[in-house]
């Protein structure tokens, strides 16, 4: 099925998280929200690369064990990982144990670390690709949605210019769905409309959740 579908709630929704409740919660509340804050982005931006060849489903059933793998996805706390942590990490069973998408992860998280220190933060620097607002599309059905694009390939290689892993143009389109800097929900879904006419936050918070 590639249409908007109706479940038994009386809503239409996409149909890409069947009737799993656990994935429909995941579609209803936060896939496609538009997410400012820098240390979100990033945890957003490492799941989904650690996705590449598997289900998101997949990533999502492991994320509590991945925030807690990772130190909440704090990347002060990662861009220190040593040999050590990461061979720790290589044996924890919760997560999705490769090495190159964990070695990834803390080359990516000093390359963060970077952009936070010497400008224009990680999260403005996402954003300025959609000129601050998330673009609202109109697809009808789900084979209408591309997997990457003309902007989505622009991020990729500014992400890769600065040292960040696994973010090749279609991680990065599945990225900008989910963080809402597009609005692919489905026309006939009851997030679109919703999502549509979202507001962004007065005020968008640092890494630690302190507003600026």
């Amino acid at each position: 099925m590639t249409k908007a579908r109706l479940h038994a709630d009386g809503l239409h929704r996409c149909p890409w998280p069947g009737d799993d409740p656990f994935y429909v919660a995941y579609h209803d509340l936060e896939w496609g929200v538009p997410e400012y804050d820098d240390r979100a982005l990033f945890e957003k931006l490492i799941l989904d690369g650690f996705q590449a060849g598997l289900s998101w489903i997949t990533i999502l059933r492991k994320r509590d064990n991945f925030r807690k793998a990772f130190d909440g996805f704090e990347p002060e706390a990662i861009a220190r990982y040593d040999a050590r942590k990461i061979a720790a990490l290589m044996n924890d069973a919760g997560i999705v144990r490769n090495r190159a998408k964990i070695e990834g992860t803390v080359g990516s998280a000093k390359a963060y670390l970077k952009i936070m220190e010497e400008g224009p933060g990680f999260s403005k620097l996402l954003w300025s690709f959609v000129d601050g607002q998330p673009k609202v599309n109109a697809f009808k059905t789900t084979t209408s949605v591309p997997a990457a694009t003309p902007v989505s390939i622009a991020m990729s290689k500014e992400l890769q210019s600065r040292g960040f892993k696994f973010v090749g143009p279609t991680i990065v389109y599945a990225f900008m769905q989910a963080t809402g800097m597009v609005n692919d929900h489905l026309v006939a879904c009851h997030c679109h409309s919703r999502l549509s006419t979202a507001k962004r936050p007065a005020r968008a918070t640092t890494p630690r959740g302190k507003a600026k």
